[in-house]
């Protein structure tokens, strides 16, 4: 872990503050709700603006970043991690819109998470693009999984939620945690399926073939089909089985890690995706 004190890091530091303020405002508003005080209201709002400024300041980061390199921001784990930083806020409010209940507090963390790595790991070094990647499949093909990838990890906290439900209840807090993970990976699931396919023939254009059994391509079939397994007992059974469900997007999620971080760090699976090393 190491602090850089370019322009660069401090937006990305700014904006992480930014997100962990949106945190602490969102449980006092909670608090406040919950014991019926008057600045409920006042906190939400003040959480919400403090995670737009989060957003802001990670855009122009990321804006920044594309001026440096010449090209869109996402070859290199840095740039990824930047990437899902900027993409958070965005997402947390259609998601809020489309699924209902209130997860700034959740969303906002989750944001500081995903900016932590940008800020305090990995290096930021600018890298030169490989012929591989200056295909036009590789912004829709990482796109689709960026947006995926941060919509689940909201799914999975939505999960974890409901495992600390009492008895058969899904509810904690009025909010249905099955019901919004179960909402939320219907939209991510698509756009995982999306960036499956654009990689299988953005494979055969740039190395002759769809499938070349690479580690990063493996963990992301295994990722997709644990989902597609939730997706269809989720289907079958709806939520009689809250736990197994919530057990099965949780699973997916740390397949997701795995998938962004293991196989790109570790060195027990070199592949083709070595250029998203750090």
């Amino acid at each position: 872990m190491h602090v850089q004190l370019d322009s660069l890091h401090l937006l990305i530091y700014a904006a992480m503050l930014a997100c962990l303020l949106a945190v602490a405002l969102s449980a006092v508003s909670r608090a406040a709700a919950a014991g019926r005080g008057l600045g409920a209201a006042f906190a939400a709002r003040a959480g919400e603006a403090s995670f737009a400024a989060g957003f802001v300041l990670a855009i122009v980061a990321f804006i920044l970043r594309w001026i440096e390199v010449r090209h869109v921001p996402l070859q290199n784990m840095f740039e990824v991690f930047l990437t899902l930083g900027v993409v958070l806020y965005p997402l947390s409010l259609l998601c809020r819109r489309l699924v209902g209940g209130d997860s700034l507090g959740l969303d906002a963390m989750i944001a500081f998470v995903v900016l932590f790595p940008a800020g305090l790991v990995f290096k930021s070094d600018p890298q030169h693009l490989p012929p591989a990647l200056q295909d036009w499949l590789f912004i829709p093909h990482v796109a689709a999984y960026m947006l995926a990838y941060i919509i689940l990890a909201m799914a999975a906290a939505q999960a974890v939620l409901q495992l600390f439900a009492k008895g058969d209840r899904v509810a904690v807090g009025g909010v249905n945690h099955e019901l919004a993970a179960y909402r939320l990976v219907t939209l991510a699931f698509p756009l995982l399926t999306l960036g499956l396919v654009l990689g299988a023939w953005w494979g055969k254009k740039a190395w002759g073939d769809y499938w070349q059994w690479d580690p990063q391509e493996l963990w992301s079939l295994i990722t997709w089909l644990i989902f597609l397994a939730y997706m269809h007992l989720r289907c079958a059974a709806g939520a009689r089985w809250p736990r197994i469900n919530s057990v099965l997007v949780i699973l997916g999620g740390l397949a997701v890690v795995l998938t962004l971080l293991w196989v790109n760090l570790s060195r027990l699976f070199p592949g083709m995706h070595s250029y998203a090393s750090p």
